[in-house]
């Protein structure tokens, strides 16, 4: 009987002090093993300074077909805008 590896997410940051991002997907037999295989795959050549890897399996993600009604209740709250708030002229184009 085989049994198929879990799938893995994986993110890399790029530079220090920015957002990890999601790079593509793996299949390991454990953390240990995606971990190396996700540096050997997504950073051939020096790019990244950190990785992460998740199991899919623990990934909960919104269903995009019901954007509308997630998103619903931040539409009342206008107080969220940036509109009501007036910007100095050093942060104009922030």
């Amino acid at each position: 009987m085989s049994q198929e590896w879990p799938l893995w997410e994986v993110f890399i940051r790029s530079k220090t002090g920015l957002d990890h991002k999601h790079v593509g997907s793996l299949h390991a037999a454990d953390a240990a093993m995606a971990m190396e295989n996700a540096r050997d795959v997504y950073t051939r050549r020096m790019e990244g300074v950190s990785i992460w890897v998740v199991e899919s399996k623990h990934i909960h993600a919104s269903n995009p077909d019901e954007a509308d009604e997630m998103y619903d209740p931040a539409n009342d709250k206008v107080y969220r805008h940036p509109t009501f708030y007036v910007l100095p002229k050093e942060v104009e184009y922030m």
